[in-house]
């Protein structure tokens, strides 16, 4: 006897739906999500059925993103822990993706800006795993990602408090993968190259500036000196590997770096 419905075997009930909204029913909070990788993330999750929360110091840029994905919209300071301390603690995936650059030789480098960039790409993304771990750990499901960069596994000159920064997350990031391992939450990083974002097309604009040089020159000849593939790689690719760490076929995968480099780190 059946009760009128077919059921392929050995595929459980609801798996199709799972590919094709696998959080529906969990809740994300992306940092740095009012534009860039960040707003691409958000899309990203949302569409994949999560209910995102959107955290920018860009108040309008985040309602707007929240507005378009149908989440909900914070204006927080990350470099300020009070304001950390007053996100969302209830969440299931943590998309740590904020930061910010300077550029300049060690001897000249602004030691309040080296602390800024710390606050916001290393103690911020410490506070908020710290936060949001107990609920991941108590509903036995969680999912941390860290968005690092290739130079969180190379450096470059010009660029100590990122470079600094970037390579704290991704220990960061490991070490939450061992503590939270026996509770099935996983801890990754991805570590992208130049991605088309508001900052990287800034910096090609400034180098343009400083040394009389075409944009597409700097892009190539300077940004794209070291990756084999010459692009740009665009936000949205960023967010499918950060949604793929998030879904079903990854829950094996934890405590490491996905590069997505162009081939940077091959040479």
């Amino acid at each position: 006897m059946t009760n009128g419905s077919q059921q392929e075997p050995g595929r459980p009930v609801g798996t199709e739906d799972r590919r094709a909204a696998p959080l529906r029913g969990r809740t994300a909070l992306v940092t740095g999500g009012g534009s860039g990788i960040g707003r691409a993330c958000a899309t990203a999750l949302a569409a994949a059925g999560a209910h995102v929360h959107v955290v920018d110091l860009d108040g309008p840029a985040a309602r707007a993103v929240a507005e378009a994905v149908g989440g909900t919209a914070h204006e927080a300071d990350l470099a300020d822990p009070a304001a950390v301390e007053a996100l969302p603690a209830e969440v299931d995936v943590l998309v740590n993706n904020a930061g910010l650059q300077h550029v300049a030789p060690l001897t000249e480098f602004p030691p309040e800006r080296f602390v800024r960039i710390q606050q916001v790409m290393v103690t911020a993304p410490f506070l908020l795993i710290r936060r949001t771990l107990p609920h991941m750990r108590a509903r036995g499901w969680g999912r941390v990602v860290n968005v690092s960069s290739v130079h969180g596994l190379r450096a470059s000159a010009y660029k100590s408090a990122y470079v600094a920064a970037k390579h704290g997350l991704e220990g960061l990031s490991k070490v939450a993968a061992l503590e939270s391992a026996p509770y099935g939450v996983t801890s990754n990083c991805v570590s992208p190259g130049y991605v088309r974002t508001p900052l990287v097309e800034g910096q090609v604009q400034a180098q343009a500036a400083a040394h009389g040089l075409d944009p597409d020159e700097v892009l190539h000849q300077v940004l794209l000196a070291r990756s084999p593939l010459k692009r740009l790689i665009e936000p949205e690719e960023v967010a499918a590997a950060v949604l793929w760490l998030c879904g079903p076929d990854s829950g094996h995968v934890t405590g490491v770096s996905l590069p997505l480099d162009g081939g940077w780190t091959a040479g």
